[in-house]
Parts: structure tokens; C-alpha cells; sequence
């Protein structure tokens, strides 16, 4: 005999999972106790929320399904937005919430929190579990669902009972056959030659990396094409490392945030090939203008995706590095010099120098310093404001990787994903760059590092503002910062110490330069603290 929380963790068994995060509350005990029995590690993080966004940093580090767990009630509420957070960025997530016993569901008992309908919007899939017996099933099809197609993530709610439920044997799935969910693959034969044929007419391409290319493991293949065709490159905030940063033909970042030369690339080319994009607004302001203009090939897993911000010519859906396989196979194309020429020109005359503030850190300089200073296939990792925008525009990626919250925007991603990221590659420098408004959202988590001796560095950027709302309240109100002044309050060194983590507070370039060496060159967790002008713009 089996009970229902046994056979939830064989199946977590069956699927590979070392590593889970979450935080333990009544109605998950009999999972979690389970769970002692096996070699799975479970990390305790200090609040739900955490648990999902370690789940995805560790999942895209890994590129495997993140494993997250929480109770009933307020801890799955709590984990809502880490859910959201992945949803928004198709992380793959299987998260999986206690919840009340099945005879109370409905009763606004203790606890009860109906958390399948409440991320009915932001997840793949969701199960509420009836009988013990369909566990094996229900885990088989979770993981496959968000493994596959667009990854995303899936909730699985097992009420108390159900764990508690007795089944006679336990059986694995082998296969998953689920009605109505078959991913398109390959691209169509037809498409991909309509595309080769609209290729080889064009005289301004250029390719718009998105996330689609990374999730996909797609990136050696898509630098290959790239460097077959001279086809520049632009990127999404989520496509930043497609390419190498330094590769003349990486033009940037585009949208409100990103390069100027990148953004008039776009505005200027006559065929523009989004590669697992969805180009959303902080992309591109004015999708259906640049429809207008330009004939655009879009290739995505998720069909509801294409055309779903920009009109759409040639629509081609299938898996990123499959369809990257078929167009390489017969593509006899090579972007003109000229347009290469003007791009190059572009990239040179629109640079923006960095304003630098005297007696505090130019953060774009240092990022840039930094990137070289991290060891190869290093693992940057930016929470969400004025930092985000700085790391993706600065921060110089090669073989490694750049994470950051791009769809949703969460403040309080860069931490805990760390922690996740490094859980899953202990030996690559892990890096999270948060200003000081994130960081006072996520700085529980330094227990969670301490208590598993994890080598995370956390640089904080404190300029004593939420930044980005500041910098907005600067352009369109008048200069009037309502709410946004944080002062300078805690001591983030005082804080640190009260973890038992080192920490050094610096002023200049030079300082935080020579912190940051000493900070990688540590085995121990590090806080660098870096005074920043509040004055100083995003980009």
C-alpha cells in the first residue's frame, strides 16, 4: 500500500527531481515528511513567493522543470505572483500546494484558498486532485506539459486527504497522451519556403532575438544562422545572450529602454524575422506601424503568440531550434554590406555617454567592467527597475547567461532566483544585480544562503529611490516624487553582518572595481553595496 504523499514523491523520484524549494505549512506536512525518506532536497526559502522565483532561476539554469511547494491558503496566495512571474517569462514550473480536506473545499474553512481558480490566467495547466490514484497521471502530464510547447508553468492542489489516501500499487506512466494538446514540432515545408523566398529578396533584414531562442536551446544553431547570413540581430530583454554582446552584428536591445541604434535598425529595415519574440510593448511602442512598413516573418512554438502584437506576413510555428534546422539546411543568403555598413555607423554615432556623478558609482561603466571580470558561462542575474536596464544594455554576455523578469516585472526576482541558479550550477559565478528598493523585498534570503553555504555575490545598487518610478515622476510630473524616496535607511553592511555575510560599501569606480574582484575571488556569499546618484537616468 501506498499512500498519496508516498507516491507523490516517487513520482517527483520518477521525473529526475534532486531539488525542490518551498515552505511548509498543515495540509503539505504529509508531502514534505514523505519526502525525508528520499535523497530530493528541499530548500526552505523565507517566503512562498521565493520559492517559485528559486524554482526559476534554477530551472533556467538548468534548462529542466523548476519544482516549487507551498501550503494551503496564504502560502499558495503568496506563491501566485512567482507563478505569474514565470508564466509571463515561459519559465517551466511544476508547482505544487496543500490544500484543505475535499469534504471542507467550499467552506471558507481555515486555510481554504481556491488557488486553482486564482492563476486560472498564468499557468499551463492546473489539477485539483480527487482521488490518490490519479497522482501518477496527474505529475506525468504536469511535468510534460510544462517541459513542452511554450514552457510554462503547472499547478498541481492535493488536498490533505488525497495525500493521506491510501492506493494498492504504484505505476509510472510511460507515455503521456493528452487530447488537444499535440505542440507543433517542425515548421511547415510551405512556410519555410515562402520564408527562404521573401529572405533572399530583402536588402534590410534583421532578426529580433526573443527568450523562444534561449528556452528553446536553440543558441548555438541560431548564432550559426546568423553567422551564415550576416543577418544583424536585435534582441528582446528576454534574448539578451542569443548572441554574443560583443559580435558586430548584435546591434542591442530594442524598446523604451534599449538602444537607440537597435531601435533604428527596426525602424529602417524592410523584412524583420522575430525568432521566439512576442514583442510586447516595451519592445516596440508602435507594432502596427512597423507592420506597415516592412514584411515580418515571426516563429514561434505558441501559435496564439504570432500576430498577436505585430501583424504577421509569414507565420511559421514549430520548435525555435527545429525551425532554425530546416531554414539553415537551404539558405543561400548574405545581408548587404552596405546595410551592415549603416548599422555599424548607427551603433557608433548613437552611443549615449554615461553621465557620471562625482563621489558615486557610474553604474553602466561598472557593469561593463564587471562582465569581464566574471568567469566564463558566468550567470548575471538583474532584479527589475533602474538596474534591470542598466544590466541589460551594459552588462557584456558571451557563453553565459543574463535572467531577469522581463514580463512581469517583479521586483524581488534577482535573489531568490540566485539562489535557484546556483543550486543548479555551483561552480559558475552567480551574480545578483538589485537596487536598493528590490533588495529590501528579497533580503530574507540571506538566510536561505547562509543556511546552505551558497557562493551567491548580490551587488545593491543604492541610490535611496525607486528609481525607475523616480526617474518617471522626473519626465511627466513635474519633478514631484510622490512615495518613491526610500533615504538612506537600513544599513545594508549592518544588515549583512547580522547574517554573518561580508559586505563592503563603495563610492567610486575604482572602489567598487576593486571590491568586485575580491568579491568573486571569494568562496562565501558577498554584499557590494554601491552608491549611486539618484539623478542618474536609465539609459
Amino acid at each position: 500500500m501506498f499512500s498519496g504523499a508516498e507516491i507523490m514523491v516517487k513520482c517527483l523520484q520518477e521525473e529526475g527531481v534532486q531539488i525542490l524549494f518551498g515552505y511548509p505549512g498543515a495540509v503539505i506536512c504529509p508531502f514534505f515528511d514523505e519526502l525525508l525518506k528520499t535523497d530530493i532536497k528541499a530548500v526552505l526559502v523565507r517566503q512562498e513567493q521565493n520559492a517559485a522565483h528559486a524554482a526559476s532561476g534554477y530551472a533556467r539554469a538548468l534548462s529542466k522543470v523548476g519544482v516549487c511547494v507551498a501550503t494551503s491558503g496564504p502560502g499558495a496566495l503568496n506563491m501566485i505572483t512567482g507563478i505569474a512571474t514565470a508564466y509571463m517569462d515561459s519559465i517551466p514550473l511544476v508547482a505544487i500546494t496543500g490544500q484543505v480536506k475535499s469534504d471542507q473545499l467550499g467552506r471558507d474553512v481555515f486555510q481554504e484558498a481556491d488557488i486553482t481558480g486564482a492563476c486560472e490566467s498564468f499557468v499551463k495547466h492546473s489539477y485539483l486532485v480527487k482521488n490518490p490514484a490519479d497522482l501518477p497521471r496527474i505529475f506525468k502530464e504536469a511535468f510534460h506539459i510544462a517541459a513542452t510547447g511554450r514552457p510554462g508553468p503547472v499547478l498541481i492542489d492535493v488536498p490533505v486527504d488525497v495525500q493521506q489516501g491510501m492506493v494498492e500499487e504504484f505505476s509510472y506512466p510511460e507515455k503521456v497522451n493528452i487530447i488537444g494538446y499535440k505542440p507543433s514540432v517542425s515548421g511547415h515545408p510551405m512556410q519555410i519556403r515562402k520564408a527562404l523566398e521573401v529572405l533572399s529578396q530583402a536588402k534590410r533584414p534583421v532578426i529580433v532575438a526573443g527568450g523562444g531562442v534561449l528556452t528553446s536551446g536553440a543558441k548555438l544553431r541560431f548564432r550559426e544562422f546568423v553567422k551564415k547570413t550576416h543577418i544583424p540581430v536585435v534582441s528582446t530583454m528576454m534574448g539578451i545572450g542569443a548572441m554574443p554582446s560583443e559580435d558586430p552584428l548584435y546591434v542591442g536591445m530594442i524598446g523604451s529602454h534599449g538602444k537607440k541604434a537597435a531601435n533604428k535598425t527596426i525602424h529602417d529595415s524592410d523584412l524583420i524575422i522575430l525568432c521566439g519574440a512576442r514583442v510586447g510593448d516595451r519592445a516596440v511602442s508602435s507594432p502596427d506601424q512597423v507592420a506597415e512598413r516592412t514584411t515580418i516573418i515571426h516563429i514561434d512554438i505558441d501559435p496564439a503568440e504570432i500576430g498577436k502584437n505585430m501583424k504577421t506576413n509569414i507565420p511559421i510555428v514549430g520548435d525555435m531550434k527545429n525551425v532554425l534546422n530546416q531554414l539553415f539546411k537551404d539558405v543561400e543568403y548574405t545581408a548587404p554590406e552596405e546595410w551592415l555598413q549603416s548599422i555599424a555607423q548607427w551603433k557608433q554615432e548613437m552611443a549615449v555617454p554615461h553621465q557620471q556623478f562625482e563621489g558615486y558609482v557610474e553604474p553602466k561603466s561598472f557593469l561593463e567592467k564587471l562582465s569581464g571580470m566574471m568567469r566564463t558561462k558566468g550567470i548575471l542575474i538583474a532584479d527589475v527597475g533602474q538596474n534591470q536596464i542598466w544590466c541589460a544594455n551594459n552588462y557584456r554576455v558571451s557563453d553565459g547567461r543574463f535572467f531577469t523578469s522581463g514580463g512581469m516585472g517583479t521586483m524581488g526576482y534577482s535573489v531568490p532566483a540566485a539562489v535557484g541558479a546556483k543550486f543548479a550550477r555551483p561552480n559558475r559565478d552567480v551574480v545578483a544585480v538589485c537596487g536598493d528598493g528590490s533588495f529590501q523585498m528579497m533580503f530574507n534570503e540571506l538566510a536561505t544562503i547562509v543556511q546552505n553555504n551558497l557562493n551567491v555575490k548580490i551587488i545593491v545598487m543604492r541610490n535611496t529611490v525607486l528609481g525607475m518610478v523616480h526617474e518617471l515622476q522626473d519626465v511627466f510630473y513635474g519633478s514631484r516624487y510622490a512615495v518613491t524616496e526610500l533615504e538612506e535607511k537600513p544599513d545594508f553592511q549592518q544588515l549583512a553582518a547580522a547574517y554573518g555575510i561580508e559586505s563592503v560599501c563603495v563610492s567610486t569606480n575604482e572602489e567598487a572595481e576593486k571590491a568586485a574582484a575580491a568579491m568573486l575571488k571569494s568562496d562565501k556569499p558577498f554584499v557590494l553595496v554601491c552608491n549611486v546618484h539618484p539623478q542618474t537616468p536609465s539609459r
